[in-house]
């Protein structure tokens, strides 16, 4: 526990904590307390955040996504650099659907976007025109260096619309649709695309000089055959997908170069596409192209450089550590054109290094007492951009490095999450910026003065300013099995009775949890439950970033080991308070955080009396193939195989609700009815809500949302406050 904290538990017990053997009952309701129905409706209590802002190429505009209303549709709207004449630039006379994609004419007179499938063109003062009839879904719009294409992806392949003509041709012929019937799920995809593998990856690049195009080729043919049945229809559908398990061939992943005049696609000969994945590509200026690659375990790294000219692929760089797990990889050229700008883990800390071939080694650029968090992002001024830790693991700021070559220097000020993009001139800088109590926000920095963050959309309504948000602080704990320092994040009452004991929800439990952000419509589910007197508590548990190599890679093959640990460290030390009751604790998450939660009460019954595990991983042989990354392959490591919950199932004593949608291709549904079989022929009570075309995210759908949220809710107060609050 930390010091500060204790310091407060000792003053409040010595002049108000009740007597022992007093029952004092969670807190009244307050009458505006946050509803599932409030938290699920339109218009939006939060509003609709502005996303995916883009630097027209003069750097004198700015666009982004945005709704000003709070509705689900966004549009185009655009700024000047200096904040002025913020307007929406598309919406009047079109269809009710969302704008899905934008990017900027080279002329920077204006943009082109995609909507329902069809692709539009927006000058500077709004006027819009139609380019393309709808025909299925396109994604991934661009617009060739040259200004002659605007680009998509369709069915699989990429598609090129000549602006000048109006011709629209498809320029690739390897798509190949899903064997799926039932087009939801994330394993839900095309057998062959151009597009991004199941769990990232780039999608295409344009070359500068606008004459190929790098692709992502995606092969899944090779893949297991796994079925998830629909009940839905009139009949049972068998419906099966390419899903694999641990040790199996992943997606064959690989990248070709497109010639865009007699429409060839080569090949780079790059080892091992099923089981290596291409974390992204980048041109330079004068047409080579850096290729970054990873292998699924994670072990490996590369970065290649093919020449088109020469026809030449080598490779710049590896690094090799086995006990690596899942990791933040990514990179750039250098704006010299010679050097290249990468995201490695090489030491304690996550860094930017810089590699050339004048170098023995890769160089450092950023402080080893700081963990980068994205990749480079490198201006046409020289600079490169990033966003790292520094001061502090909870918050997220940018910084850049100077052309010349100098110390890093932070260009955000706000305290929270920070997100920069900036203006190929560099002078500017727009920002996605959130924190525990603002919903994203978006803000621009004007570098060359030096000024403050300008606030340029205002997105939440009056109703969300208006009300008593939870109070969040900060605190550290010790590890009760190796004195490691746990961080946690602790969401209070806004008038938090001292004299009272308050039941006290874990969740959603994960990994990197703590930061000071907005956390989505969890992130309301957290303030209802605080709104219904409950304290809320989060921890960073072991695989989290920004406390070293050792607490990240402590995760490898040790899944509801030490991270359990760590929940129960900070549970234990959270019950000798003198304001929480030590009867009523309770933990929640989905996916990992259900199997955290799973895992809790089977193997320390008794800490936690109430649980619900969301879409929970409790099978390790059902685990994705990119999940070798923590457990490895089952020919390598099968201890870490045989760790499956069912064989605890004997030791539940409190109370779990497990919630699966029936279409979950992440954590096959399958997996949460052997565990529930395992339950019942131990003869133990528990309770099960299931959504029957509910994926990974099973509480998607408003309705899913409205009924599964509200038997999380009613789990918790029948078990924790032991009736609803209020009654």
């Amino acid at each position: 526990m930390s010091a500060r904290l204790l310091a407060l538990a000792l003053a409040v017990a010595a002049c108000s904590a009740p007597p022992a053997n007093e029952t004092v009952a969670a807190p009244v309701v307050p009458r505006d307390a946050l509803t599932i129905d409030r938290l699920l409706a339109r218009p939006s209590l939060t509003g609709t955040s502005p996303s995916s802002p883009a630097w027209s190429p003069d750097s004198r505009r700015l666009a982004f996504l945005w709704s000003d209303s709070g509705a689900s549709r966004r549009e185009v709207w655009l700024v000047e650099r200096d904040g002025a004449d913020l307007r929406r630039l598309t919406g009047e006379s079109e269809d009710a659907s969302s704008v899905s994609g934008f990017a900027w004419l080279p002329d920077a007179r204006g943009v082109v976007y995609l909507r329902s499938g069809s692709l539009w063109r927006s000058t500077i003062a709004g006027e819009s025109t139609r380019l393309t009839s709808a025909a299925g879904s396109a994604s991934s719009l661009a617009i060739s260096p040259d200004g002659r294409f605007a680009s998509f992806l369709r069915d699989g392949d990429l598609w090129l619309f000549e602006i000048a003509t109006g011709t629209l041709t498809q320029a690739t012929d390897v798509g190949e649709p899903s064997i799926s019937s039932l087009p939801i799920g994330r394993y839900s995809r095309p057998e062959v695309e151009i597009g991004a593998y199941v769990w990232g990856g780039p999608r295409y690049a344009w070359s500068p000089d606008g004459r190929s195009v790098a692709v992502h080729h995606v092969d899944r043919r090779q893949m297991r055959t796994v079925p998830f049945p629909d009940y839905l229809g009139d009949e049972t559908n068998p419906n099966a997908v390419r899903r694999g398990y641990p040790g199996d061939p992943n997606e064959a992943r690989r990248v070709g170069i497109l010639r865009v005049e007699t429409r060839e696609l080569q090949f780079l000969d790059l080892p091992d596409p099923t089981g290596v994945r291409v974390v992204d590509f980048d041109w330079s200026a004068d047409g080579r192209l850096l290729v970054d690659r990873e292998s699924d375990v994670a072990v490996d790294r590369w970065l290649h450089v093919f020449d088109p000219e020469t026809n030449e692929l080598r490779e710049i760089w590896s690094d090799r550590r086995e006990s690596r797990v899942y990791t933040l990889a990514g990179s750039a050229w250098h704006p010299d054109g010679e050097h290249v700008v990468f995201v490695s883990d090489a030491e304690d800390r996550y860094g930017l290094y810089l590699w050339g071939p004048e170098l023995d080694a890769p160089r450092r650029l950023t402080s080893s007492a700081f963990d980068v968090t994205s990749p480079p992002r490198p201006s046409a001024s020289g600079a490169i951009d990033f966003q790292s830790n520094e001061p502090s693991p909870y918050e997220r700021h940018v910084f850049r490095l100077p052309a010349d070559g100098g110390p890093p220097v932070r260009l955000t000020g706000l305290a929270g999450e920070n997100r920069g993009y900036p203006s190929p001139d560099g002078a500017s800088v727009a920002l996605l910026h959130s924190d525990d109590r603002s919903p994203t926000e978006l803000y621009l920095v004007d570098v060359e003065s030096g000024g403050a963050e300008q606030r340029i959309t205002h997105s939440t309504p009056s109703e969300f300013e208006q009300r008593a948000w939870a109070r969040v602080r900060y605190e550290t704990f010790e590890s009760r099995v190796d004195g490691a320092t746990l961080h946690a994040r602790i969401l209070e009452p806004h008038d938090l009775d001292p004299s009272m004991r308050y039941p006290v929800i874990f969740g959603p439990v994960y990994s990197n949890t703590v930061r000071n952000r907005w956390g989505g419509r969890w992130g309301l589910l957290q303030q209802l439950l605080v709104d219904r007197g409950a304290i809320v508590v989060q921890v960073d548990v072991r695989g989290s970033t920004g406390y070293g190599r050792a607490f990240r890679e402590g995760f490898l093959m040790d899944f509801a080991g030490k991270d359990l640990e760590d929940l129960a460290s900070v549970a234990e030390a959270m019950k000798a308070l003198p304001y929480t009751d030590p009867d009523r604790f309770g933990i929640w998450g989905s996916s990992y955080g259900g199997t955290l939660t799973v895992y809790a009460l089977l193997k320390m019954p008794g800490l936690f009396h109430a649980g619900v595990a969301g879409a929970a991983a409790v099978d390790p042989r059902f685990f994705g193939t990119d999940d070798v990354a923590i457990v490895r392959r089952p020919e390598s490591h099968p201890d870490a195989f045989a760790r499956g919950a069912a064989q605890y199932a004997g030791n539940l004593e409190d109370h779990l609700l497990i919630i699966h949608g029936m279409q979950d291709q992440v954590v096959p549904f399958k997996t949460t009815v052997a565990l529930a079989e395992e339950l019942m022929r131990q003869g133990k009570d528990f309770d099960f809500a299931f959504a029957p075309a509910g994926t990974h995210g099973w509480a998607g759908p408003p309705h899913y949302a409205r009924y599964l949220y509200g038997k999380l809710l009613q789990h918790f107060e029948r078990y924790l406050w032991g009736s609803t609050p209020g009654d």
